[in-house]
């Protein structure tokens, strides 16, 4: 059967601007043109992987619809489109009409009905259709030959719904009732009112039992209790939202599939466009011809910006965008193989690789292969036999040329660097790490090595699940799945790391951030490997003591909580929660409600609740209680790795977008450490056997930095003159000699320097201080006018960062902030915000790694036994020998004090014992 692909625009338009809100692309001239390149891109996997037969795109028309005229409220409440899609929409039109793509806009009625008529009629003459678009309601139309295509994401393919993938979705029997669901759950997003304290649960029972919303209502008698009420007192709503979400399928379409052909594409307008927008990577993928300058010619009177001379010397292959070949290799299935394919890496001074490996943890996964490229275009897939002698010999054949001194591209190299170092391979640098690349250049997208080859070679890589397939039971172990399959994912991800270096290396070049990735990222990679591969050592006794005290204090807790409600409830259930201190204790009648139609009972709003009655800060306290014990009491001994007895952490360094490193397994970045309960936590770390526990952090970092960018000369003096700064700064605005200053002047001066830098409103910092606006307000102006030069930053970030749309980091680090431009002022007060407070906080992220950085090496360099095991925030922590604890004092203290030059002295703070908790 032919395919159509009918195309939701606005759909795809919003998805693609929003999937680059962090990290837009500006051009020169200074214009958002992400939603232009999303859907190109979009477009290009449709054309390029599926082929249709034929393709449309239906944009929603100017002015109402049908659904506006009968219910005035529809969509009421959505916030206006952002500037930067509306004047994406003429230009995105203007690419498809020069794709030779037709377009679907029908007065009166939504892209969804166009569509919906169109695929019926399309199915009905006997084609398949593709309904490409992120929107559920289109699920109830999918039929046999009608499917729902969600578009291609991180590297992903494309995900097809048929009816029986829909039904297993939503847990009904027929993608008719799809229409039913939606109608009972209602949509906030569309103002859709639906049955109030109906989701998507309750609606799925009630259609599984009477099948369509109509015999419901007829057989409300069926009902019990609370539910029959909601039912019948919300059956008009009902059936209106069932009108609302009913797509229709008799729109006055002039057209037939056969009209959708596509016809040959206009290559001079695209380039004319691309060219405009700066999209260089989809010039290179048209006609040779159509990537010269166009010649020159007379402009029509009064052109519009996208207004282009069309020629008839069109190239219908044009149409095809360039991509990588797929990745065709060989497998080394035996030890001749192996040596011969090794014997001839050795003689590359160029070559990339990757680890395939049975899990996502480095310290715990199985190796299942290895991928080799060369620049030539071959590859090679090596599998780790399941015997261990077969392996070591593998192992020691691979090794051979991973620790040489090629060049060696990969993607995460520290996963493969403490992966191989567990089987005896200590990998030589210099290194290429696509992933650590692209982070640099665009910290906020996904970083996968898939997501890099759609984008920057318009490939489709496999992935260990996609070759796997299945789920649970019916998943293949990546032992039982064959090497020539297994090869698609190592040779292919080798392969296209060594294609994407170039790109990524002229990426970092062209916005400057080259001296963050050779400086700080890349040197950086061993140094992590190495803490992971050691690991920390964990007291598990002294563990179960604090779980048994947090539990003899949960129980506690539970009692007063019950005696304060005057009855037991369920403390842990949100619902129950909800209905003591609402309806019961009527704490407030203002509080908000979950889509569910339950009391939102979050921290946020327990804690505006606090002082109304001792039951909530109980409350509160239990939750913190259980959170601790979930998240690391109970969870923490389990991760105690079998061979080394200690925990490995991963440090991430491509998650984050100011630069910061991140942990996981554990997260042992997020352990509280201002309450007594977190810190208790910290006791359970310790040294290793006979050594000290040493810990050093910066001091006030943050603060020192904002010294530094602001230059004011008050808040340098008194940094460079050794003051307690928070007693200084409430010397300054309370007019008063520092000797004077109160704890109560001293708190607020703190809470100030840790707010007002970072745009904190008069309301905000009222309520974090408990003082009035006006006293808050007179507050931030004494401030101000103290230090002159913070206000002076505040204000230049804030516009150079609306300028330019990212801010940088002393060291060159970037983060985009496109909402800085946004109409909406809450959106565009938090980017603000960010285009203070980013430069200041990855300053200190870059300061601290290039510290770990030079430790690291002269601990190497000078025979120090002493291990770095973590880096938290801005605090490291090691183990050490009691002989050789003050020589790596000052050496830490010197590397960490000298890791940048500010106009203020940076300042380390040490501390030693026998765990965590009484090192810091």
């Amino acid at each position: 059967m032919k395919k159509l692909f009918l195309l939701d625009a606005y759909a795809l338009i919003y998805r693609a601007y929003y999937a680059l809100i962090a990290s837009p692309r500006i051009n020169s001239r200074g214009e958002n043109t992400s939603a232009a390149f999303g859907f190109v891109n979009t477009l290009e996997d449709v054309l390029t992987h599926h082929r249709p037969d034929a393709i449309a795109v239906a944009f929603d028309p100017a002015g109402p619809t049908f659904r506006h005229e009968a219910y005035p409220d529809y969509k009421a409440q959505r916030e206006a489109t952002p500037e930067d899609i509306r004047s994406a929409v003429p230009v995105i039109k203007d690419i498809i009409r020069a794709y030779g793509i037709p377009l679907l806009e029908v007065a009166g009625f939504e892209a969804d009905d166009i569509i919906g008529t169109m695929a019926k009629r399309a199915e009905a003459a006997g084609w398949d259709v593709y309904m490409l678009t992120p929107d559920k309601d289109y699920a109830q139309l999918v039929s046999t030959h009608i499917h729902m295509c969600r578009p291609a994401k991180g590297g992903q393919p494309m995900e097809v719904l048929g009816p029986d993938e829909v039904c297993a979705k939503y847990g009904i029997s027929d993608t008719a009732q799809v229409i039913d669901l939606l109608a009972l759950m209602g949509d906030k997003a569309d103002n859709i009112p639906g049955c109030p304290g109906v989701g998507e649960k309750t609606a799925v029972k009630l259609l599984s039992t009477f099948g369509t919303i109509e015999a419901m209502l007829e057989r409300t008698g069926e009902l019990k209790g609370a539910m029959r009420t909601k039912i019948e007192t919300n059956a008009e709503n009902i059936r209106f939202s069932k009108f609302l979400t009913t797509i229709r399928t008799d729109v006055p379409l002039d057209a037939t599939p056969d009209d959708l052909v596509r016809t040959a594409p206009d290559n001079d307008a695209l380039r004319t466009i691309y060219e405009h927008l700066e999209f260089r990577s989809f010039i290179k993928r048209l006609s040779p011809e159509a990537q010269k300058p166009a010649k020159a010619a007379t402009p029509p009177a009064e052109p519009s910006l996208f207004d282009v001379l069309t020629d008839d010397g069109t190239d219908e292959s044009a149409n095809e965008a360039p991509t990588a070949p797929e990745t065709t290799f060989v497998v080394a299935d035996n030890m001749d193989a192996v040596r011969e394919v090794c014997e001839l890496f050795l003689t590359f001074r160029h070559l990339a690789f990757s680890v395939v490996a049975d899990g996502n943890e480095p310290m715990t996964a199985r190796w299942v292969g290895l991928g080799l490229a060369a620049d030539d275009g071959r590859a090679w897939y090596v599998p780790i036999p399941a015997d261990s002698t077969a392996a070591t010999a593998v192992s020691a054949e691979v090794g051979r040329v991973l620790a040489g001194d090629a060049m060696k591209v990969s993607h995460d190299v520290k996963f493969a660097l403490t992966l191989l170092h567990r089987h005896g391979i200590h990998m030589a640098g210099p290194w290429f790490d696509t992933m650590l690349a692209h982070y640099v250049v665009q910290p906020e997208l996904s970083h996968s090595i898939e997501y890099l080859a759609q984008i920057y070679l318009h490939r489709h890589l496999p992935t260990p699940d996609d070759v796997c397939g299945g789920k649970g039971r019916m998943r293949r172990a990546m032992a039982d799945v064959p090497a020539a399959e297994m090869g698609t994912v190592g040779a292919g991800r080798a392969d296209s790391a060594l294609r994407i270096e170039q790109p990524l290396r002229q990426a970092m070049a062209e916005s400057g951030v080259g001296r963050v990735y050779d400086e700080i990222e890349m040197p950086l990679v061993p140094v992590l490997a190495r803490m992971e591969q050691h690991g920390v050592r964990l007291d598990t006794a002294a563990l179960q003591q604090t779980g048994e005290a947090f539990a003899r204090r949960e129980a506690t807790l539970e009692a007063e909580i019950y005696a304060l409600a005057g009855h037991a409830f369920t403390i842990t259930s949100p619902r129950q929660v909800g209905a003591v201190l609402f309806d019961e204790l009527h704490l407030s009648d203002k509080v908000k409600k979950t889509k569910t139609g339950q009391y939102s009972t979050g921290e946020e709003v327990l804690e505006s609740l606090r002082d109304k009655h001792p039951i909530v800060g109980k409350i509160l306290d239990h939750r913190a209680l259980r959170k601790l014990r979930g998240t690391y009491i109970d969870a923490l001994p389990k991760l105690i790795h079998s061979e080394t007895g200690h925990i490995h952490t991963s440090f991430n360094q491509a998650v984050t977008a100011t630069g910061r490193l991140s942990s996981s397994n554990p997260n042992l970045q997020n352990i509280p450490v201002r309450g007594d309960d977190g810190r208790e936590i910290r006791k359970a770390f310790v040294p290793e056997e006979g050594e000290v526990f040493f810990s050093a952090d910066y001091s006030q970092i943050e603060l020192r930095i904002m010294a530094h960018l602001s230059g004011d000369e008050h808040l340098i003096s008194d940094f460079r003159e050794g003051r307690d700064i928070h007693a200084a700064t409430a010397a300054r605005i309370f007019h008063k000699d520092l000797a004077d200053v109160t704890r109560d002047e001293r708190r607020k001066a703190k809470t100030a320097n840790f707010g007002i830098i970072y745009g904190i409103s008069a309301f905000g910092l009222a309520e974090r201080m408990d003082v009035s606006r006006t006293e808050a307000k007179e507050l931030i102006d004494s401030y101000f006018a103290t230090y002159p030069g913070v206000k002076a930053y505040i204000e230049k970030a804030v516009a150079d960062t609306r300028q330019r749309g990212y801010i940088e980091t002393a060291f060159g680090r970037r983060r985009y902030l496109p909402d800085i431009t946004s109409r909406n002022a809450v959106v565009r007060g938090y980017a603000e915000r960010n285009a203070v407070n980013a430069p200041i906080q990855g300053t200190a992220a870059d300061i601290i790694k290039v510290a770990m950085v030079r430790i690291d090496r002269r601990l190497r360099q000078e025979g120090l036994g002493a291990a770095m095991l973590l880096q938290v925030h801005d605090e490291l922590n090691f183990s050490v020998s009691a002989e050789e604890r003050p020589r790596l004092e000052a050496l830490v203290i010197e590397e960490m004090e000298h890791a940048w030059q500010a106009a203020v002295p940076l300042l380390a703070d040490c501390g030693t014992g026998a765990n965590w908790l009484e090192a810091h």
